[in-house]
This record gives structure tokens, sequence and C-alpha cells, in this order.
């Protein structure tokens, strides 16, 4: 074994966990990868594949360990994806919430699949290609923002039990990605520096999550068509194709016209009806959320002032959080809109996550 330990690498076939191996390898880690199969890709889905976990990006992996000399395996874990992401992707919908397939993909898959593996060849370590740091303090394991607050991940990471953060690494946290973009380019990994990311969901390549939908649900289409639209006054003013079919906020393909534009502020599924109103209407100053990790401190105290995200691409705002065990009340001190149950919540202090749980509702 080297002096610097082994290691193993979640290697998805993209740039980032690819120099990530790279980069190890180069600082004298005994590199050991490994890609996770987690989806069968139709022949027509294969024509179109860009996502993590593809054929080509397994292939591309697997290359890339031969030339550089370790050893690399492919995974199957299509059975466990589908026990606890996938049926939960669908499930989620099914209640009239939107899921974030990463965040539970990261929490309850890939980082015990990544563990168990890492015994098995002893490993010290594993890493990962996303772009946030970890460090130990006052005994506890605390992610904290990419150097890169364009690509930061910390938000997908804050599920992560401190028992796993314990034996992770993340290579890139120090970096920009148009660095890591130059260095591929720079030691000669020309196909690296060319490669295009990818924004979808990995078990839905054309991004067409209402058709996922429909082909993995028995009968869904016939079950909730012709539900209807309702103001906030109670008055029926149309029909929609389904209430799976929407989210929170959502403004498109209503096909509604009262002369002002209308989103989406409420979804009932038992009723297939859904609440639209004005934009002011999506305004919310509370917020409650279930199933939370702690990760900076075991427990908040009585009403912490933190800065909250409530999507990936969120800035944050500020608000006042109290902790009832496994719950938390937060109430926003800026306005906020947009709130979709299902989604997570990520708590920040300064650059550290500090937690984060999954959105049950939100109130005026």
């Amino acid at each position: 074994m080297s002096k610097k330990g082994r290691v193993l690498v979640a290697m998805s076939g993209g740039i980032d966990s690819s120099m990530v191996s790279i980069m190890l390898h180069e600082q004298g880690y005994e590199v050991i990868g490994v890609t996770m199969k987690t989806w069968d890709y139709s022949k027509e889905d294969i024509k179109k594949e860009t996502g993590c976990c593809s054929l080509d990006s397994i292939n591309d992996a697997r290359s890339l360990s031969v030339y550089l000399g370790f050893t690399h395996f492919v995974l199957d874990i299509k059975k466990e994806f589908k026990n606890n992401v996938i049926n939960n992707f669908i499930k989620e919908y099914a209640l009239g919430k939107t899921p974030n397939p990463c965040i539970m993909c990261n929490t309850h898959i890939k980082w015990n699949v990544l563990l168990e593996k890492a015994n098995k060849f002893n490993c010290e370590f594993i890493a990962t290609g996303h772009y946030a740091n970890i460090r130990l303090e006052n005994k506890r394991f605390i992610i904290s923002k990419g150097k890169d607050k364009k690509k930061d991940q910390s938000y997908v990471l804050w599920g992560i039990s401190q028992k796993n953060l314990k034996r992770t690494i993340f290579p890139l946290g120090n970096f920009k990605k148009k660095e890591i973009y130059s260095f591929a380019k720079n030691m000669g990994f020309k196909n690296l520096s060319k490669k295009s990311e990818s924004y979808e969901i990995c078990f839905i390549p054309d991004n067409d999550y209402r058709k996922f939908l429909i082909n993995n649900s028995k009968n869904l289409k016939k079950k909730v068509e012709k539900g209807k639209f309702f103001l906030k006054n109670g008055k029926m003013i149309g029909y929609h194709d389904g209430y799976p079919f929407y989210t929170i906020g959502q403004r498109k393909k209503l096909n509604i016209s009262l002369g002002y534009p209308l989103y989406v502020l409420e979804i009932h599924p038992f009723q297939n009806k859904i609440i639209l109103g004005q934009y002011s209407d999506l305004i919310k100053t509370t917020m409650y959320v279930n199933r939370l990790n702690m990760m900076k401190y075991l427990k908040l105290n009585n009403k912490t002032h933190i800065n909250i995200k409530v999507r990936y691409n969120d800035l944050g705002t500020p608000a006042v959080i109290e902790q009832f065990s496994n719950e938390a009340k937060i109430l926003f001190l800026k306005k906020i809109n947009i709130i979709s149950p299902g989604q997570s919540a990520v708590f920040y202090e300064n650059e550290d996550v500090i937690g984060g749980g999954f959105i049950m509702s939100s109130c005026k």
C-alpha cells in the first residue's frame, strides 16, 4: 500500500470524478475506481445518454483506470437504487411533492455502497468529484461550500451521516471548475477537457419526468387526467392533465388565461386539484421541515439564526430556526417564495452546512 493510503474513487466517467482519480493517483494514493450502474437504458435512451452512469460513461471510467494502471470495478446497484431512489421519486410525486433524487441517492445509496466496497478492499478513504469541502472540528465532521460558488454542491450533501463523512474526501473543493478543465487539458487529457456537463436526472436522460412517471406508474394518466384548477377563493377555472405533472411555482403549460399570470400555489393529490394564484401568493414567512440530519452541531440552540437554501440554485435567505427533536420550524427574515414540499432545506452558518431536512409545508 502507498504511503498516502488506499482510496476508493466513485467514477461516473465525467470530468470531475475522472480528475479526482488522476489527481489522487498523481499525489501518491493507491486508487481503486468504482462505477455504479443504477439503471438499464433503453435503445432509445442510449442514443441521447449524457448523464452519469450511462454505458458510455462506464466505458470512459474503465478506459481511464486502465490507462493509469489502477483497478476499476462496476457495481450493479439497480435493485437498491430502484427501491430507495426511483420508488421514492414516484411516491413523492404521487403525494403532490417535488423530490430531489440526487439527495436520496447520496444519503441512502452512494455512500453506503462506497464504504461497503471500501471495507472490502481495505481502503481508508472514499473520494467523489463534488465541489465541497470537509473538515473535523469539535469532534464533528463539517461540510462547507466549495471555492467555486457557481458549482458548489454542499446543498446535495446535507444528509450524509457523521460515520460516513469520517472517511470522505473531496479533492475538488478548493478548485474552480474552469481550473479543473485547464488541468485536464494541460495534463494531456484533452477528451476530458472537452466533455460537456449533464444536468439531467441520471435515470431520465431526456429530462422528461412526466413521461417517466407515466411509463413507470400503472394507469397513472387515466387516474389523474381531467383534474380541476381552482383559484384561492374556490372558483373552478379549468382542467389540468393530472396533479403529479405540476410543481409549486409553475407558470408555463397551465393553459389558463385570466388576463394576468397564474402560478401553481398548492397541490392537493387526493382531490386531484390544483390551486392557482398570483406571484405574490407564493411568498411565505414560515416553513416546517422534518427528517433532520444535523452536521455542524449535534443540536441547535433555541431560535438559532441561519441562512437557508430551499433549492439547489437558491442564494439563501436569512431565517430563525427552532428545532424540535427531528423536526424544525423556520421563520424567514426576508421574503421568500416557491417553497416546494419534498425538496430539501439546507441550513448554513456562513460557509458551513449546519444540517438539513425535507420540507413538509409552508405558510404566510
